[in-house]
C-alpha cells in the first residue's frame, strides 16, 4: 500500500469505525486491523496476506531494528489519534521467526549495550561540563569583578539542558560575546534587582524589565570594570 508520502512502506490500520473487509465481505468491528488499498477499500489482514505476522510494538529500538532487519515482510501498524489529528506508530507486524531471532541476539548482547548505553551518558555529561567551564571562563573575562563563584552560577543556569536558554544557543556555546553578555544581564536582572517581585506583583513582563534596565546597567559595568 501507498502512502500520501509517496513511499512503498506496507501499512496497517487500527480503525477507529465500523469496518468491513471489501474482499470477504467480513464485519470486521470497530477497532479491526485493516490495510487500505487503491480504489478497492478496506482490507482485513488474512485477505492482505498479512495474518501470519506477529506484532511488535514500539518501544525497543534494538529490538525492533533487528527485526525488521531479519523479516522478509513487515507492516508499520498505524493508529488515529483524535487529540493529535495524525496516525501514530503503535509498533511493527513481523514474521514471528524474525522475532524470536531479533529476541536471541538482543539477550545475547544486553550486557554491552547497557555499557555502551552508560559510556555515551559519561561522554555527553563530560562534554558538558567542560563547555560549562569554558562558559563559566569567558564570562570572567569580560567580567572580572563580578563577585567570586558567580561565573560559575551564571553558567550552569545558562547552560541548562532542554530549557531554550541562552546558553544552550549556537552562538553561545561558539562563547559569542553577545550570548554570554545576555545570560550575565538575566542573571543580574533576576539576582541583584527586584524584577522578580515585579513579576509576583504581576506587573507585566516587558514593563519590568523597563523598569530594572537602569540597575542592570549598573551592576554590568561594575562587574565590566
Amino acid at each position: 500500500m501507498k502512502n500520501k508520502s509517496g513511499d512503498n512502506q506496507l501499512k496497517v490500520f487500527i480503525s477507529t469505525r465500523e469496518s468491513t473487509c471489501e474482499e470477504c465481505g467480513e464485519a470486521l468491528g470497530h477497532h479491526a486491523w485493516i490495510t487500505l488499498r487503491d480504489e478497492k477499500g478496506a482490507a482485513c489482514l488474512t485477505c492482505a496476506d498479512l495474518d501470519h505476522l506477529v506484532f511488535l510494538p514500539s518501544g525497543d529500538t534494538a529490538l525492533t531494528r533487528r527485526a525488521r532487519k531479519h523479516s522478509r515482510l513487515c507492516a508499520v501498524v498505524l493508529k488515529w489519534s483524535r487529540t493529535r489529528k495524525r496516525y501514530e506508530r503503535q509498533g511493527l507486524l513481523v514474521e514471528n521467526e524474525a522475532l524470536e531471532q531479533s529476541e536471541r541476539e538482543c539477550e545475547a548482547d544486553a550486557t554491552q549495550r547497557e555499557i555502551r548505553r552508560g559510556q555515551a551518558v559519561l561522554r555527553r555529561a563530560e562534554i558538558d561540563q567542560a563547555y560549562i567551564h569554558d562558559f563559566a571562563k569567558r564570562v570572567r573575562e569580560l567580567y572580572p569583578n563580578c563577585p567570586n563563584g558567580r561565573e560559575m552560577i551564571i553558567a550552569e543556569h545558562a547552560c541548562r539542558k532542554y530549557t531554550g536558554r541562552v546558553g544552550r544557543s549556537a552562538a553561545a556555546k561558539a562563547l559569542d560575546e553577545h550570548a554570554i553578555r545576555l545570560a550575565v544581564a538575566a542573571h543580574a536582572r533576576h539576582t541583584e534587582t527586584n524584577y522578580d517581585d515585579l513579576l509576583s506583583s504581576m506587573v507585566e513582563r516587558i514593563k519590568a524589565r523597563s523598569m530594572v534596565r537602569g540597575a542592570v546597567s549598573s551592576v554590568l559595568a561594575q562587574w565590566g570594570e
